[in-house]
């Protein structure tokens, strides 16, 4: 699927709200992928493919979660483990259980089961090989040690119920230092493993499928306590990057990953909107004060006095869900693509009123995509309408100065619940927001993807009564850094002149980025082209946007 034999057609219009200039646009824009289920699930050589594919597309960093549950499988038995293990049978089990127990120091990663490693030792390799930033989001839930016990008659999930701030930070340590770039694979190459420099911890603190308990009572009151578990997480975390020498000055290291939208409920497992989530962690009131008294006090809101939230920028994942990305949702407190340059805005208010984060925070967009039908009857968007949509979202985060990265979950689709019956919604209960068929084959998604590119009608030529556009795009697919040019090209909708290049050839900028100003050739309906050229002169990949005339 080489992009150099790609022609992609798509018609995608955009309005004038779409428009800003090149001067306003982001500095940087790192490309993010995230597909857990082929990079981390399956086994070492799909993992590799997958890899290979996204850098073919143009992905500079993968995300990947690293499961606190996954790796510390096996690593401490408890007493309630060790008492299933009776009998002359498990004789044996029960001494290697006895054995691991005694060995196992959290903040030590070789003493963890060393085949726990092996699909993060293998990924980091193989991302590195080719040259692909990898991104470590470290997260529970955590095995069952690692958590508090859920009280009878809560609503909240047994296996997200407060986990342990300590041993959260024990765990990170274990992951900072078997990834700092002088850790040895004890069982593969023996080499030292490749080091991570991004990293975020915990994910969607704001939703009780990962942290739990989201609202709880105290006294007479509910109160959110999600936000202030996440506090002391990310506080401990960070802690624990810090002692395996990772730290904001020479790591990236991110405060956040909030889902964008929530629910009125406050049970246990209810989401949180993230404006009221991070209002929360900072203790601020929905007035913009600041909590005092008994109300900071059943907020743990001393945790602020003990240090910033140190962090070198904000992750969001800015899920429209099968809305377009323009359109925001209709609650103040979600935070969307839509409207995601109020969070720039609440983190500075944050900032402004508590020692809590540092000002001007970059923000990373690492989780986004929309799922299609097909496959999904129930949630998908048409396959033409993802592909709209995600480059929508790829120019609104482009267009924001503040914005770092924008982000494609996933790569390609998951299988369904197969256990559930076919016509059911739940049997579409997994992910389908790919660029890619389960089987491999591409959306149109795919191509838009590699080589994102717009018309945005801006008037009429008064010299000729020809219609004026600006263009924008990228040519994701080179690698970054590539000096090289784009060609834009005119055609009238009927075909009755073919293709016509329409001024110089556009410079990309490091990222494979161009704007452009033109003027169609006449005045006809037609369509718009950006073309690149292989060193031979022959045309290698080819983006087509309607101009909307």
């Amino acid at each position: 699927m080489s992009p150099s034999t790609r022609s992609i057609v798509l018609a995608l219009v955009l309005g004038a709200l779409l428009a800003p200039s090149a001067a306003q646009a982001s500095p940087t824009q790192m490309s993010i992928m995230m597909d857990d289920d082929l990079l981390v699930y399956r086994d070492d050589s799909t993992a590799a493919k997958t890899l290979s594919q996204m850098k073919s597309l143009g992905v500079d960093t993968v995300r990947v979660t690293v499961l606190w549950k996954t790796v510390a499988e096996f690593a401490k038995f408890t007493k309630s483990d060790l008492a299933k293990l009776k009998g002359s049978k498990n004789k044996r089990a029960r001494e290697v259980a006895r054995r691991q127990n005694k060995r196992f120091k959290p903040a030590n990663p070789s003493t963890y089961p060393i085949r726990n490693w092996d699909r993060y030792d293998n990924l980091v390799s193989a991302a590195t090989d080719r040259g692909i930033r990898v991104y470590f989001n470290v997260t529970g839930p955590g095995p069952r040690w690692a958590h508090a016990k859920k009280p009878k008659g809560s609503t909240a999930l047994q296996s997200t119920y407060k986990p342990r701030v300590r041993e959260f930070k024990l765990f990170v340590t274990a992951v900072g230092k078997r990834f700092d770039g002088t850790h040895r694979d004890e069982n593969g190459s023996r080499r030292a493993l490749p080091r991570v420099n991004m990293w975020s911890l915990w994910n969607e603190p704001n939703q009780g499928g990962w942290l739990s308990p989201q609202w709880e009572k105290r006294g007479r009151q509910t109160v959110p306590a999600s936000p202030a578990l996440f506090r002391k997480l990310h506080q401990a975390g960070y802690q624990g990057l810090v002692a395996s020498g990772h730290r904001v000055d020479n790591s990236i290291i991110l405060l956040g990953e909030t889902a964008p939208l929530g629910s009125d409920a406050q049970t246990g497992k209810s989401p949180m909107r993230p404006k009221q989530f991070l209002r929360e962690v900072f203790c601020i009131q929905p007035d913009g004060t600041r909590y005092s008294g008994r109300a900071a006090k059943v907020r743990d809101c001393g945790d602020l006095e003990k240090g910033p939230l140190s962090a070198s920028g904000y992750a969001h994942h800015p899920y429209t869900k099968n809305l377009p990305p323009t359109q925001r949702d209709p609650h103040p407190d979600a935070l969307t693509m839509a409207n995601i340059s109020e969070l720039g805005t609440l983190l500075d208010e944050m900032a402004a009123k508590t020692r809590g984060v540092s000002p001007n925070l970059q923000l990373f967009m690492t989780e986004y995509g929309f799922e299609t039908n097909p496959p999904d009857p129930f949630s998908g968007v048409p396959l033409a309408t993802q592909a709209k949509y995600n480059m929508i979202g790829e120019y609104l985060a482009w267009s924001n100065p503040r914005i770092a990265s924008q982000a494609q979950f996933l790569l390609a689709d998951v299988a369904p619940v197969r256990r559930r019956p076919k016509t059911s919604k739940s049997y579409w209960f997994t992910y389908q927001s790919g660029l890619f068929f389960r089987r491999g084959q591409p959306k149109p998604a795919a191509y838009a993807y590699s080589f994102p590119f717009a018309a945005t009608a801006t008037g009429v030529d008064p010299a000729t009564g020809a219609p004026s556009f600006n263009l924008w795009g990228q040519m994701r697919f080179l690698r970054n850094g590539v000096a090289d040019v784009v060609q834009i090209q005119w055609r009238p909708k009927d075909n009755s002149i073919g293709w016509v290049t329409v001024g110089d050839p556009v410079a990309i900028d490091h990222f494979g980025y161009f704007t452009a100003a033109r003027v169609a050739p006449a005045a006809l309906a037609g369509e718009w082209r950006g073309t690149w050229l292989r060193p031979d002169g022959s045309i290698g990949s080819t983006s087509i946007a309607a101009d909307g005339t």
